[in-house]
């Protein structure tokens, strides 16, 4: 009876409060265009990450060494990459302190090693392009993904600085009906206030690469492991051919 009288009660909840759960939905998510192949588009993400993300951010999963597998050269790691004196072999780790770092931004800058696994492209592509200005955020920054996160933007030099318009609220209509309590929020939007130093197209172009290198940052072997995967169930479905034919010939003169 207890149990009964629980599950009645949740849903009373859920019906007077429609709107509340309404607002826990995620917000929805951009189709992040990225291609694992294009080495070219990894290589732009990697000087993204390291000129923009390294500074707080670290990767301790990866050594500068590994960007030789998309294209570039030992020379040109180390002449635009290495800016502090590490060595091309290093991780890619970051000098900030940890309980430092929590002080001033109010939680320390978490490893980006595995983000593109933790976080899903579609996600990432997002957040970087959600960042809007909140004077009520200790950093003026505010992100329509991730509500107060505690990360300012730091690409807002490039994007310019964004502000979330609202549209007025729709209340329900006076004829015939009566009018509702609470009035339907409407949806948010995104507004280019001050310009950056790229328009929003090239903007989106610098987003898509540095999505696409973290993707590739988390799991370097992805592609030669579909590829060995694919070898594997071939080598199988072989295997399991050669097994019944096997078993036909050891039984053929069994009734």
């Amino acid at each position: 009876m207890k149990k009964i009288l629980a599950l009645a009660a949740l849903a009373c909840a859920c019906v007077a409060h429609p709107l509340a759960l309404a607002q826990e939905e995620e917000p929805r998510l951009e189709a992040a265009p990225i291609d694992p192949r294009d080495l070219t588009s990894l290589q732009a993400g990697a000087r993204t990450f390291v000129n923009y993300c390294l500074n707080c951010h670290s990767a301790s999963l990866m050594r500068y060494s590994k960007l030789e597998d998309i294209g570039l050269t030992e020379p040109e790691i180390k002449d635009n990459l290495l800016f502090t004196g590490e060595k091309i072999g290093d991780v890619m780790n970051v000098a900030m302190p940890r309980k430092e770092a929590k002080e001033w931004f109010g939680a320390a800058p978490p490893d980006l090693s595995v983000i593109g696994r933790s976080r899903s492209a579609d996600w990432l592509y997002t957040y970087l392009r959600g960042f809007y200005r909140d004077p009520s955020r200790p950093t003026g920054w505010n992100n329509v993904v991730y509500p107060n996160v505690a990360m300012p933007h730091v690409l807002w030099q490039l994007q310019g600085q964004q502000v979330l318009e609202r549209a007025p609220a729709k209340g329900a209509e006076e004829k015939g009906e009566a009018r509702k309590e609470e009035a339907e929020p409407a949806p948010a939007k995104l507004k280019l206030a001050v310009p950056g130093r790229l328009t929003p197209v090239e903007y989106d172009v610098i987003v898509r690469d540095l999505v696409n290198y973290l993707v590739w940052m988390s799991e370097p072997e992805a592609r030669v492991r579909k590829r060995v995967g694919v070898v594997v169930v071939f080598f199988l479905g072989i295997l399991v051919v050669l097994t019944y034919a096997l078993y036909k010939e050891f039984w053929k003169d069994v009734h």
